[in-house]
Formats: C-alpha cells, structure tokens, sequence
C-alpha cells in the first residue's frame, strides 16, 4: 500500500479546520483522531483512508509521516504550531492559517467527523489511555507498527460497524 500524502494532508488540514480553537486539542488528540479515522474506515471498507503507518508508543500513537507533514504545512504557511499551557503540562498546538478545501466522499466525512465528534473533546492523557485499550494497539509491541488487520477484533465499545 502506497502513502497517500495529498489526503493525508486533507485530513490535518479539515481535522484542525474543526478543532484547532478547543483548548485540549494539541498533537497528541490529532494523532489519535487520525489513526482512529485511518483504522475504523478499514473496519468499515476494507481500506486505510490515507496508508499512514501508526507506531505504538509509550506516548500514545505516532504516525510515521506527521512529523515531515506538519513541518512541511507549517513552511508553506499553511499553519503554524506553537507551546502553550494546558493545566500543569505543556501542549503542542497547530492552528490552520489557510481554510481547507473539502475533498472528501460522503462516506469519507461520516467516519471522519464521527472520529471528531467523539474524541475531539479529550484530553491527551483520557484519549491515550482509550486509544491503548483499542485491540490493534494493545496487541502491538512498543515502538512497532499497529497491525489494522486487528480492527476485526474490536468489540463494542471501539468497533463502528452498526452504529
């Protein structure tokens, strides 16, 4: 399976697009939302929206392409990102300096903006420990990629399928 970058950029861009102004949402939340975007759409078609490989991490996920994305967004001013104080942490914000254009399917924007509605809400520490439970995560070792094959696996409480 070949990276779709071009979507993969989409989907930051809309994502923050949607969420940039929450006070919670800083990288660690968008990592999360993009697995579970790229992980239920599999679960639900048979397909990864964008191939991003996802790495389990003592932190939580790590996406293996964001890192040269965003700085790649952030040259083109297509966003900037900056620290800023959450509670007793520090958080790694993103905001959007350009508006996204909307290049999804329907079927597309129903799991994406299922994903936000549900976990854009939570903080970094309460959507890591959720994302952790999620069986293509907790069956993989630290530093290892997360096999999407295990989203067959989930029960009700991760699984979208009939919802």
């Amino acid at each position: 399976m070949r990276f779709n970058r071009e979507k993969y950029i989409d989907l930051i861009m809309y994502i923050l697009s949607q969420c940039h102004q929450k006070p919670n949402f800083g990288k660690t939340v968008l990592c999360s939302i993009l697995y579970f975007i790229d992980f239920n759409y599999y679960e639900l078609y048979g397909e990864l929206m964008t191939n991003e490989t996802y790495i389990k991490s003592k932190r939580g996920i790590r996406p293996t392409h964001f890192r040269e994305i965003s700085e790649e967004l952030i040259s083109k001013n297509y966003l900037f990102f900056r620290k800023e104080p959450y509670y007793n942490r520090t958080i790694y914000k993103y905001y959007i300096i350009i508006i996204p254009s909307l290049k999804f399917s329907q079927k597309e924007l129903e799991i994406i903006n299922d994903a936000i509605n549900k976990l854009s809400d939570e903080n970094a520490t309460t959507i890591t420990k959720y994302a952790k439970r999620d069986p293509p995560i907790s069956v993989a070792e630290f530093g290892e990629p997360i096999d999407f094959r295990y989203v067959f696996s989930r029960g009700n409480e991760y699984s979208i399928i009939d919802k």
